[in-house]
């Protein structure tokens, strides 16, 4: 099946009054991971997640069922899922970025390397409209790597060409992390969390970025977007922002840290949350964007 969800045009950004319908709050699905990770929505509205340090994806059904569905799973952290159904991870156990098959679990190494020398750590990802895949690769030190220092000269951005090819896109973020881009892969948003600031950059037809832009005075571990433009960060509880860069309101989260976000559900209306060691939802005024 394919995971995509038709969206013809973006719509005017909601005031924060009406995107948290009243009487609305966050609640929690589950709880007693080690940490929750990279949520990302299948075609149907189901939604996978990590829990990293356990080496393990998690499945929760649109009929709000929790099951372990891989593991081990590399360390996977931060997933996405292309327009053809195949899961991208990356994996983390390796330096490695990965497509998972869901109807066989088969696994496909895409990236091990960049320049002869291992990755940082390949952290958050969005694949585009035609295949090709963006991932940020910043510096974290995992006790179960067995790997000397770090050894790429810098935490990028890298880009991976449909056609497989491997380019690096940014060079001059202090420490990237999340990231996400517009359904009309035109525009990709990348939070620079260790200088605290998120950048807007534009797509150019060979897929490198131009036109680098400060969005918005705050960093973010993982990001999503909405068909209205707004967009999603993450760290302590859920920051929204329209298009514009203006804040447009805070979802609270009872956890001391807010790893990442994605929409899933039947409607394609409820905010997901990994927040430390447990799952989260709230159903807003607001429907996930997706690829043209």
């Amino acid at each position: 099946m394919r995971a995509v969800f038709l969206l013809l045009a973006f719509l005017p950004s909601l005031a924060a009054a009406d995107l948290v319908p009243t009487g609305e709050k966050v609640e929690k699905l589950a709880d007693g991971f080690a940490f929750t990770e990279g949520p990302a929505v299948d075609a149907d509205g189901n939604v996978y997640f990590t829990d990293q340090p356990n080496d393990r994806i998690m499945l929760w059904s649109v009929d709000g069922k929790l099951t372990e569905w891989m593991k081990p799973c590399g360390r996977s952290n931060g997933l996405c899922f292309d327009k053809d159904g195949l899961l991208w991870a990356c994996a983390d156990e390796k330096n490695e970025l990965w497509t998972i098959d869901v109807k066989t679990k088969k696994t496909t190494v895409l990236v091990k390397e960049f320049g002869g020398k291992l990755l940082n750590g390949p952290n958050d990802l969005w694949v585009t409209p035609a295949g090709g895949a963006y991932f940020t690769d910043p510096y974290y030190k995992r006790p179960y790597w067995k790997r000397g220092p770090i050894e790429q000269p810098t935490q990028g951005v890298y880009f991976l060409l449909p056609k497989g090819k491997l380019v690096r896109v940014a060079d001059d973020l202090k420490q990237p992390n999340g990231i996400v881009g517009t359904p009309d892969g035109k525009t990709l948003y990348v939070a620079d969390i260790g200088a605290k600031k998120t950048y807007r950059y534009a797509i150019a037809a060979d897929g490198t970025l131009t036109d680098k832009a400060l969005f918005c005075e705050e960093g973010s571990d993982g990001m999503t977007i909405d068909e209205a433009g707004n967009v999603y960060l993450t760290g302590r509880g859920v920051l929204v922002f329209d298009k514009a860069g203006k804040k447009v309101t805070t979802i609270p989260v009872p956890e001391g840290w807010t790893a990442n976000v994605c929409f899933g559900g039947k409607a394609m209306d409820t905010l997901f949350i990994t927040a430390s060691k447990g799952l989260y939802a709230i159903k807003l005024n607001a429907k996930g964007a997706a690829r043209q």
